[in-house]
């Protein structure tokens, strides 16, 4: 088949380098992927990892800012596609592109559709405590991860997993479950399911506000939300009005009676903290400007920066401010 592929971060090039190491039923005519965009304190416009990889194998690349003119649905339609694979592209396909190869677009969505609809299904699955995840192949339609399933790959969640470890055991099985499918379609052996739309959940765009703790809530809840955020965008307090990133950290039934946020116990294995329901031991920590740590390792030399009854997310005001 005459494959267009349509995707912008690391997790799809993990899919479009599969397609290339497979050539012998499918070709890969062009690649649509994102714009470049400014990256690193420098903000030099830098690439999308699909758009590296593309460059590499000398493949057409388009990165147009929409799909919605006339003109790039004409460009479109000149590949003469047979199928449009879409992997974490970042823009909508209105329905003239959805139409436009002839067996439409599939895409490759990171959960067990209908649950996590959405832009972060890793990230969702985590924080609301699945013991399971997978891949879903969809024929794509006009909605938001609505189409009909194609195939599905399942993988456990362990209770250590992060949004980066889940990530990839993701793009460990979706690379097979996408050519299992390619075949099955050209094969003329692909079985369409509909989603129950009564079992959907949606898993919306993570924004770096989201991670900020909250120490009123239950460890077992803040615990998740570390291991979710974890690479990206990572959860925070506040020390001493400063932000403070909280890397790792694992949770107890173990609490006191004093305020959520205060530090109950340091030493070797890292700082325990009281929450609205038993207590947080966090492990690593990102003091501000520096890199991430073990907090044993800043134990060593700023133990009393996490002293006990030290209080994370409580402003302190300043005293010559306070006294004007």
């Amino acid at each position: 088949m005459r494959i267009v592929f349509a995707g912008t971060p690391e997790f799809a090039a993990q899919h479009l380098q599969a397609l290339l190491d497979n050539p012998g039923r499918h070709k890969v005519v062009a690649v649509y992927t994102q714009p470049d965009r400014p990256a690193g304190r420098g903000k030099k416009l830098t690439p999308s990892p699909v758009k590296t990889l593309a460059e590499n194998q000398g493949l057409k690349i388009h990165q147009p800012l929409n799909l919605k003119d006339s003109e790039q649905q004409r460009i479109l339609a000149e590949l003469n596609a047979d199928l449009m694979v879409v992997v974490a592209y970042g823009l909508l396909l209105p329905p003239a592109i959805l139409n436009t190869p002839k067996y439409g677009c599939i895409n490759v969505h990171a959960s067990l559709l209908p649950r996590w609809r959405g832009a972060a299904p890793i990230q969702r699955a985590l924080e609301a405590g699945d013991h399971e995840s997978g891949i879903t192949i969809m024929q794509m339609d006009v909605g938001l991860d609505t189409g009909d399933m194609l195939l599905t790959a399942h993988c456990t969640i362990d209770d250590h997993d992060t949004g980066g470890s889940l990530h990839d055991k993701l793009a460990a099985i979706g690379p097979p479950a996408l050519l299992a499918t390619l075949n099955k379609l050209a094969e003329g052996k692909a079985i369409a399911e509909k989603q129950d739309d009564a079992l959907n959940t949606y898993a919306p765009k993570i924004s770096k506000e989201e991670g900020l703790l909250n120490w009123a809530l239950p460890a077992e809840l803040l615990c998740r939300k570390v291991r979710a955020f974890n690479p990206f965008p990572v959860t925070y307090t506040t020390l001493n009005n400063e932000r403070v990133r909280v890397w790792q950290a694992k949770f107890d039934a173990d609490c006191t009676k004093v305020a959520p946020g205060t530090i109950i116990e340091a030493n070797h294995q890292g700082i325990r903290v009281n929450t609205g329901k038993g207590s947080l031991l966090i492990t690593e920590l990102q003091l501000p400007g520096k890199k991430r740590l073990p907090v044993s390792e800043i134990l060593k030399s700023r133990a009393e920066l996490l002293a006990l009854g030290q209080v994370l997310g409580q402003r302190v005001e300043d005293p010559k401010v306070k006294g004007k």
